[in-house]
């Protein structure tokens, strides 16, 4: 059953802009959707609740990134043990989701929105040889803290920069990653309960702004600066992450 507040008019208007501004970032940035779902939706309903809530605009709108681009056999014969690790280590981080008090995965996912956001501002880069061991290690890594928080951005995402990819390959990577992850984590989330039928039809519902603001963002993305944007994008995650955290610590 969904919560009874989900349904009050206010909660449904923040709900449907949230969707609308996250599928804007990404018609803008061409990624951003669960991370801006996941900081926005969880300092508004808690990080359980955010999870399933952001499965299926983040399902549908990465499978179609990961199959378009041409180079689909060609990343899979090369990241087959990065994607298999991140995709079976999702199901012992939501095990450990389901027994851990919420505040403190928020605040794991407040310092990784920090993190992923002060890296990308910083211009560093984490180094990555892309051998068979560190593709295992960095994929379960990621898988893991896919279950914990429901992003899939660190380390999976500076490993893929780092590994010597081209822009439209590394796109389609991050496809990959994020519609096999979140495809994994739906499946780890409803073995343990936590993703009802409702929950499913709420998150389907949600396609329907998320899709609105994608429009939005691609006829953006004509006319804004995307740099400007997407540094206007990090200090926000960097802000939002700073705030899950801070609630977090003053929650425990």
């Amino acid at each position: 059953m969904l919560p009874d507040a989900l349904f009050a008019p206010a909660t449904l208007f923040l709900l449907s802009a949230i969707f609308v501004l996250a599928g804007l970032v990404k018609g803008v940035l061409g990624m951003g959707m669960p991370t801006v779902l996941l900081a926005l939706l969880t300092a508004t309903l808690g990080l359980p609740l955010a999870m399933a809530l952001m499965l299926v605009p983040t399902v549908v709108t990465n499978v179609w990134q990961a199959l378009v681009g041409g180079h689909l056999l060609t990343l899979c014969r090369r990241l087959w043990l990065f994607l298999l690790a991140a995709v079976l280590a999702v199901w012992p981080g939501v095990w450990v989701l389901a027994s851990v008090e919420a505040h403190w995965l928020s605040l794991l996912l407040g310092l990784l929105l920090m993190l992923y956001a002060l890296m990308n501002l910083s211009g560093r880069r984490l180094r990555f040889s892309g051998s068979p061991v560190q593709a295992g290690a960095v994929g379960a890594m990621n898988g893991v803290l896919t279950g914990l928080t429901g992003s899939s951005v660190f380390p999976g995402v500076p490993f893929l920069q780092a590994i010597g990819l081209s822009r439209d390959a590394l796109v389609q990577a991050m496809g990959l990653l994020f519609s096999l992850s979140t495809l994994s984590l739906a499946l780890a989330l409803g073995e343990r309960d936590l993703l009802s039928t409702d929950l499913l039809l709420a998150s389907s519902l949600a396609l329907l702004p998320a899709s609105l603001g994608m429009w939005w963002g691609a006829w953006l993305r004509r006319r804004l600066s995307e740099a400007r944007f997407r540094q206007v994008f990090l200090l926000g995650l960097l802000a939002m992450g700073g705030y899950l955290a801070t609630r977090s610590l003053l929650a425990a």
